[in-house]
Protein backbone atom coordinates (compact mmCIF):
# COMPACT_ATOMS: atom_id res chain seq x y z
CA UNK A 1 0.00 0.00 0.00
CA UNK A 2 1.43 3.33 -1.12
CA UNK A 3 0.17 6.49 0.59
CA UNK A 4 0.56 9.80 -1.23
CA UNK A 5 -0.14 13.05 0.64
CA UNK A 6 -0.87 15.89 -1.79
CA UNK A 7 -0.99 19.56 -0.89
CA UNK A 8 -4.60 20.16 -1.91
CA UNK A 9 -7.54 18.80 -3.89
CA UNK A 10 -6.20 20.16 -7.17
CA UNK A 11 -2.87 18.37 -6.74
CA UNK A 12 -4.66 15.18 -5.71
CA UNK A 13 -6.82 15.34 -8.85
CA UNK A 14 -3.79 15.86 -11.09
CA UNK A 15 -1.91 12.96 -9.49
CA UNK A 16 -4.89 10.63 -9.86
CA UNK A 17 -5.38 11.63 -13.50
CA UNK A 18 -1.69 11.02 -14.21
CA UNK A 19 -1.94 7.50 -12.78
CA UNK A 20 -4.99 6.78 -14.95
CA UNK A 21 -3.24 8.27 -17.98
CA UNK A 22 -0.18 6.11 -17.38
CA UNK A 23 -2.37 3.02 -17.23
CA UNK A 24 -4.00 3.87 -20.58
CA UNK A 25 -0.69 4.75 -22.25
CA UNK A 26 0.81 1.49 -21.00
CA UNK A 27 -2.20 -0.53 -22.15
CA UNK A 28 -4.56 1.29 -24.52
CA UNK A 29 -7.30 -1.33 -24.11
CA UNK A 30 -7.27 -1.10 -20.31
CA UNK A 31 -10.34 -1.96 -18.27
CA UNK A 32 -10.99 0.95 -15.91
CA UNK A 33 -13.34 0.85 -12.93
CA UNK A 34 -14.83 4.28 -12.37
CA UNK A 35 -16.38 5.80 -9.25
CA UNK A 36 -18.86 8.60 -8.68
CA UNK A 37 -19.22 11.25 -5.99
CA UNK A 38 -17.66 14.64 -5.49
CA UNK A 39 -14.09 13.41 -4.88
CA UNK A 40 -13.25 12.16 -8.42
CA UNK A 41 -14.79 15.19 -10.17
CA UNK A 42 -11.47 17.02 -10.32
CA UNK A 43 -9.77 13.91 -11.66
CA UNK A 44 -12.35 13.61 -14.43
CA UNK A 45 -11.85 17.26 -15.39
CA UNK A 46 -8.13 16.57 -15.68
CA UNK A 47 -8.82 13.53 -17.87
CA UNK A 48 -11.02 15.63 -20.15
CA UNK A 49 -8.17 18.13 -20.52
CA UNK A 50 -5.77 15.28 -21.24
CA UNK A 51 -8.12 14.02 -23.96
CA UNK A 52 -8.14 17.48 -25.53
CA UNK A 53 -4.35 17.24 -25.55
CA UNK A 54 -4.44 13.86 -27.30
CA UNK A 55 -5.07 11.10 -24.73
CA UNK A 56 -7.02 8.39 -26.55
CA UNK A 57 -9.81 6.58 -24.66
CA UNK A 58 -11.27 4.80 -27.70
CA UNK A 59 -10.04 1.31 -26.80
CA UNK A 60 -10.72 1.27 -23.05
CA UNK A 61 -13.59 -0.62 -21.40
CA UNK A 62 -15.25 0.82 -18.31
CA UNK A 63 -17.19 -0.62 -15.40
CA UNK A 64 -18.77 1.59 -12.78
CA UNK A 65 -18.79 0.65 -9.13
CA UNK A 66 -22.44 1.20 -8.43
CA UNK A 67 -25.81 2.77 -9.18
CA UNK A 68 -28.82 3.77 -7.13
CA UNK A 69 -31.59 1.19 -7.37
CA UNK A 70 -34.89 2.68 -8.44
CA UNK A 71 -33.53 5.62 -10.45
CA UNK A 72 -33.75 5.68 -14.26
CA UNK A 73 -30.56 6.45 -16.16
CA UNK A 74 -32.08 9.77 -17.23
CA UNK A 75 -32.48 11.00 -13.65
CA UNK A 76 -30.05 13.82 -12.90
CA UNK A 77 -29.08 12.06 -9.66
CA UNK A 78 -28.35 8.70 -11.28
CA UNK A 79 -24.77 7.62 -11.67
CA UNK A 80 -25.40 7.08 -15.39
CA UNK A 81 -26.17 10.78 -15.67
CA UNK A 82 -23.18 11.67 -13.49
CA UNK A 83 -20.67 9.69 -15.53
CA UNK A 84 -21.85 10.91 -18.91
CA UNK A 85 -22.20 14.57 -17.93
CA UNK A 86 -18.88 14.67 -16.06
CA UNK A 87 -16.70 12.42 -18.21
CA UNK A 88 -18.00 10.10 -20.91
CA UNK A 89 -19.69 12.78 -23.03
CA UNK A 90 -16.37 14.68 -23.16
CA UNK A 91 -13.93 11.91 -24.14
CA UNK A 92 -13.83 9.45 -27.04
CA UNK A 93 -14.79 6.37 -25.04
CA UNK A 94 -16.88 3.85 -26.98
CA UNK A 95 -20.38 3.85 -25.51
CA UNK A 96 -20.57 0.12 -26.34
CA UNK A 97 -17.73 -0.46 -23.88
CA UNK A 98 -19.28 1.53 -21.02
CA UNK A 99 -20.88 -0.57 -18.27
CA UNK A 100 -22.90 0.97 -15.43
CA UNK A 101 -25.32 -1.00 -13.21
CA UNK A 102 -28.96 -0.71 -14.29
CA UNK A 103 -31.00 0.96 -11.56
CA UNK A 104 -34.29 -0.21 -13.06
CA UNK A 105 -33.51 -3.85 -13.78
CA UNK A 106 -36.24 -6.27 -12.68
CA UNK A 107 -34.19 -9.44 -12.23
CA UNK A 108 -31.45 -8.07 -10.00
CA UNK A 109 -29.77 -11.38 -9.29
CA UNK A 110 -29.40 -12.19 -12.99
CA UNK A 111 -28.14 -8.70 -13.75
CA UNK A 112 -25.49 -8.91 -11.02
CA UNK A 113 -24.29 -12.29 -12.27
CA UNK A 114 -24.13 -10.95 -15.82
CA UNK A 115 -22.20 -7.87 -14.61
CA UNK A 116 -19.64 -10.15 -13.00
CA UNK A 117 -19.49 -12.21 -16.18
CA UNK A 118 -18.91 -9.13 -18.32
CA UNK A 119 -16.01 -8.05 -16.11
CA UNK A 120 -14.48 -11.50 -16.46
CA UNK A 121 -14.98 -11.51 -20.24
CA UNK A 122 -13.20 -8.16 -20.42
CA UNK A 123 -10.19 -9.70 -18.70
CA UNK A 124 -10.79 -8.21 -15.27
CA UNK A 125 -10.34 -4.63 -14.08
CA UNK A 126 -6.85 -3.23 -14.61
CA UNK A 127 -7.33 -0.10 -12.50
CA UNK A 128 -10.19 0.50 -10.07
CA UNK A 129 -10.86 4.02 -8.78
CA UNK A 130 -12.45 4.31 -5.34
CA UNK A 131 -13.69 6.97 -3.01
CA UNK A 132 -14.30 6.32 0.68
CA UNK A 133 -17.35 7.13 2.77
CA UNK A 134 -17.19 8.63 6.22
CA UNK A 135 -18.04 5.21 7.62
CA UNK A 136 -15.37 3.50 5.52
CA UNK A 137 -17.59 2.16 2.78
CA UNK A 138 -16.15 1.64 -0.70
CA UNK A 139 -18.62 1.38 -3.54
CA UNK A 140 -21.79 0.87 -1.53
CA UNK A 141 -20.28 -1.88 0.61
CA UNK A 142 -21.47 -0.63 3.98
CA UNK A 143 -20.13 -1.64 7.41
CA UNK A 144 -21.84 -4.84 8.52
CA UNK A 145 -21.17 -8.16 10.21
CA UNK A 146 -20.92 -9.81 6.80
CA UNK A 147 -19.70 -8.60 3.41
CA UNK A 148 -21.06 -9.67 0.02
CA UNK A 149 -18.30 -10.80 -2.32
CA UNK A 150 -19.80 -10.28 -5.82
CA UNK A 151 -21.91 -7.50 -7.36
CA UNK A 152 -25.17 -7.32 -5.43
CA UNK A 153 -28.15 -5.24 -4.30
CA UNK A 154 -27.53 -3.64 -0.93
CA UNK A 155 -29.40 -1.52 1.60
CA UNK A 156 -27.83 1.87 2.31
CA UNK A 157 -27.17 2.92 5.88
CA UNK A 158 -28.86 5.94 7.41
CA UNK A 159 -25.52 7.74 7.48
CA UNK A 160 -24.94 7.20 3.77
CA UNK A 161 -28.48 8.27 2.94
CA UNK A 162 -28.00 11.44 4.99
CA UNK A 163 -24.64 12.14 3.33
CA UNK A 164 -26.11 11.71 -0.16
CA UNK A 165 -29.19 13.80 0.59
CA UNK A 166 -27.23 16.95 -0.34
CA UNK A 167 -27.65 15.97 -3.99
CA UNK A 168 -31.45 15.65 -3.72
CA UNK A 169 -34.25 18.12 -3.05
CA UNK A 170 -35.18 16.23 0.10
CA UNK A 171 -33.93 13.23 2.04
CA UNK A 172 -37.13 11.36 1.16
CA UNK A 173 -36.01 11.29 -2.47
CA UNK A 174 -32.72 9.53 -1.72
CA UNK A 175 -32.85 5.86 -2.82
CA UNK A 176 -32.56 3.37 0.02
CA UNK A 177 -30.82 0.69 -2.05
CA UNK A 178 -28.08 0.43 -4.63
CA UNK A 179 -26.47 -2.13 -6.92
CA UNK A 180 -22.77 -2.26 -6.14
CA UNK A 181 -19.66 -4.26 -6.92
CA UNK A 182 -18.87 -6.44 -3.94
CA UNK A 183 -15.60 -6.40 -2.06
CA UNK A 184 -14.51 -9.55 -3.84
CA UNK A 185 -15.04 -7.89 -7.21
CA UNK A 186 -13.09 -4.83 -6.15
CA UNK A 187 -10.25 -6.90 -4.71
CA UNK A 188 -9.81 -8.77 -8.00
CA UNK A 189 -8.72 -5.52 -9.66
CA UNK A 190 -5.07 -5.56 -10.68
CA UNK A 191 -4.49 -2.09 -9.23
CA UNK A 192 -6.61 0.08 -6.94
CA UNK A 193 -6.57 3.85 -6.56
CA UNK A 194 -8.40 5.28 -3.53
CA UNK A 195 -9.00 9.03 -3.30
CA UNK A 196 -9.85 10.98 -0.15
CA UNK A 197 -10.16 14.74 0.13
CA UNK A 198 -11.25 17.19 2.80
CA UNK A 199 -11.47 17.39 6.56
CA UNK A 200 -14.62 15.26 6.66
CA UNK A 201 -12.57 12.25 5.50
CA UNK A 202 -9.71 12.79 7.95
CA UNK A 203 -11.23 10.74 10.77
CA UNK A 204 -11.91 7.61 8.71
CA UNK A 205 -8.50 7.79 7.00
CA UNK A 206 -6.75 8.08 10.36
CA UNK A 207 -8.87 5.31 11.86
CA UNK A 208 -8.24 2.88 9.00
CA UNK A 209 -4.51 3.48 8.65
CA UNK A 210 -3.77 3.61 12.37
CA UNK A 211 -5.58 0.37 13.15
CA UNK A 212 -4.05 -1.57 10.23
CA UNK A 213 -6.53 -4.37 10.76
CA UNK A 214 -9.06 -5.86 8.37
CA UNK A 215 -12.61 -5.54 9.65
CA UNK A 216 -16.06 -5.52 8.12
CA UNK A 217 -16.74 -2.47 10.29
CA UNK A 218 -14.43 -0.56 7.93
CA UNK A 219 -14.91 -2.09 4.46
CA UNK A 220 -12.02 -0.05 3.04
CA UNK A 221 -9.68 -1.87 5.43
CA UNK A 222 -9.85 -4.89 3.08
CA UNK A 223 -7.48 -2.95 0.83
CA UNK A 224 -4.70 -3.98 3.22
CA UNK A 225 -5.03 -7.44 1.66
CA UNK A 226 -4.34 -6.16 -1.86
CA UNK A 227 -0.77 -5.96 -3.15
CA UNK A 228 -1.15 -2.95 -5.46
CA UNK A 229 -3.00 -0.05 -3.82
CA UNK A 230 -2.35 3.69 -3.99
CA UNK A 231 -4.12 5.92 -1.48
CA UNK A 232 -4.14 9.59 -2.47
CA UNK A 233 -5.11 12.07 0.24
CA UNK A 234 -4.85 15.83 0.39
CA UNK A 235 -3.42 17.53 3.46
CA UNK A 236 -6.88 18.10 4.96
CA UNK A 237 -7.80 14.43 4.70
CA UNK A 238 -4.36 13.51 6.09
CA UNK A 239 -4.46 16.03 8.95
CA UNK A 240 -5.26 13.57 11.76
CA UNK A 241 -3.00 10.93 10.32
CA UNK A 242 -0.04 13.31 10.37
CA UNK A 243 -0.57 14.24 13.97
Amino acid sequence: MRIHILKNYEELSKKAAEIIKSQIVLKDDSVIGFATGSTPLGTYKELINMHKEGLDFSNITTFNLDEYYGLPASDVNSYHYFMYSNLFDHINVSKKKVHIPDGEVKDVDKFCKDYEGNIAKAGGIDLQILGIGKNGHIGFNEPDDNMDVPTHLTDLTEGTINANSRFFDSIDQVPKQAITMGLGTIMKSKRILLLASGEDKAEIIEKMLKAQVVTTNIPASFLFLHNNVDILVDEKAASLMER
